[in-house]
């Protein structure tokens, strides 16, 4: 759902929605042995373009250096933060959870956006892999501010020992439940600049980069919300200050900073809960069974979020997140200026969910979007449904699309 410029990453679901696993149930289900669950998940192939780290102390980590939305080897974020020592992402969830926003020593103003402070993030399930642990979840997410309108976004995924994460820097689009990217870098620097200040770092070991692993810039900011931003926030990601034309290259340099992690804070066992609001009202493209590129679409109304993250005693952590809501989706004409309506509205009745669960010995996380688009007789209609299970003992993504007709 969030983090993408798409349309809804909500669902769209009229009804119920349909049975699915629990993907928090024990690794090893309807008396499967343990080898036959590791030979299940073997199954899910290598993707291509695995890059070999170097890490301190003569180790090296082989990954794929991006995440992903499934298990098809497609880039989604580029990896460009590397923990390694004591980096549970428990602990650095924890580490970065005892932070203030003050900045000031490593040149950040104390004022919005840098001088948010660390919770639990709302946002999509994601993939990441190395070759020694093969394919992980994005079990624990970690954000620097609130859902909008803007913030640092943290993915973190337990490779074994190591965790390798994405960090991101984001608007919310107005009148929409996404965000939209806008650097990478910057993001990058912001958390290195914590776990300095948490002085959880190894100082006898020099921060290190790797070499370069993903490409540089990567993907880019659409000129029209480029546009929307203020002139010092567009200077703060190194972008033109100007208002542009073209869509605007996303900053980084392609590189990985290493965080040799050499210390802890004490895991503070408790529920953290986000319940609130969204309120939908933007014109978009249809974002499935659209008829042409000029398919676009009003979308209005509400939409409900609901995530609670539990940390047990024993350490145990576990993520539930639920979306519902009804939406109004007209037809528009997008010829004219402004666009005009094309036709009365088709309802959509959404719902999406997220789950992900981390103990000492597993990670796993799993998410189920429905998207169900009523209109008279079908015209206008259809259906979308996706899942993704990643770390359990039958790790699948699927995606299945109808259009009109019976739904």
């Amino acid at each position: 759902m969030i983090g993408r410029i798409t349309f809804l990453t909500l669902c769209l679901c009229a009804g119920a929605c349909e049975p699915r696993h629990d993907p928090l149930a024990p690794r090893t289900q309807y008396g499967e042995s343990p080898d036959l669950v590791a030979a299940r998940r073997t199954l899910t192939n290598a993707p291509e373009g695995l890059v070999t780290i170097s890490l301190p102390a003569g180790q090296s980590l082989q990954l794929w250096p991006f995440t992903g939305d499934d298990f098809s080897g497609s880039g989604e974020d580029p990896i460009n933060l590397i923990f390694v020592g004591q980096a549970d992402p428990r602990a650095l969830r924890a580490a970065l959870f005892t932070l203030s926003g003050d900045r000031t020593a490593f040149g950040f103003p104390i004022a919005f956006p840098f001088n948010c402070t660390w919770r639990d993030a709302i946002g999509d399930v994601e993939t990441g892999y190395a070759a020694d642990a093969g394919w992980v979840g994005s079990t624990v997410q970690l954000a620097c501010g609130d859902y909008g309108p803007l913030r640092f976004h943290l993915r973190l995924f337990r490779e074994g020992g190591r965790t390798i994460a994405n960090a991101h820097f984001e608007v919310l689009v107005p009148g929409t439940a996404d965000h939209q990217v806008l650097s990478w870098e910057l993001a990058e620097q912001f958390v290195t600049v914590d776990m300095l200040r948490s002085g959880l770092l190894d100082s006898s070991v020099p921060l290190s980069q790797t070499g370069a692993i993903n490409p540089s810039p990567y993907r880019s900011v659409p000129a029209v919300i480029y546009n929307g931003l203020p002139v010092e926030l567009r200077a703060a990601i190194g972008g033109p200050t100007g208002d542009v034309g073209a869509d605007v290259p996303i900053a980084t340099d392609g590189h990985a900073t290493i965080l040799n992690v050499a210390g802890s804070v004490p895991l503070q066992p408790g529920q953290a809960v986000q319940d609130f609001d969204l309120t939908y009202g933007q014109v978009i493209p249809k974002p499935f069974c659209a008829t042409g590129p000029l398919d676009y679409v009003l979308v209005q109304g509400p939409v409900h979020l609901h995530q609670v993250v539990t940390l047990a005693p024993n350490g145990d952590y576990r993520l539930e997140f639920h979306a519902a809501g009804r939406l109004d989706v007209t037809p528009m004409d997008v010829t004219t200026s402004p666009p005009v309506s094309l036709g009365p509205a088709l309802l959509a009745d959404i719902e999406e969910q997220h789950k992900s669960a981390m103990s000492d010995e597993t990670a796993q996380a799993s998410s189920f979007v429905l998207r169900v688009l009523t209109a008279p007789s079908q015209s206008g209609g259809g259906r979308f449904m996706s899942s993704l299970d990643v770390g359990t003992s039958h790790d699948a993504a699927n995606t299945q699309v109808r259009c009109g007709g019976s739904l």
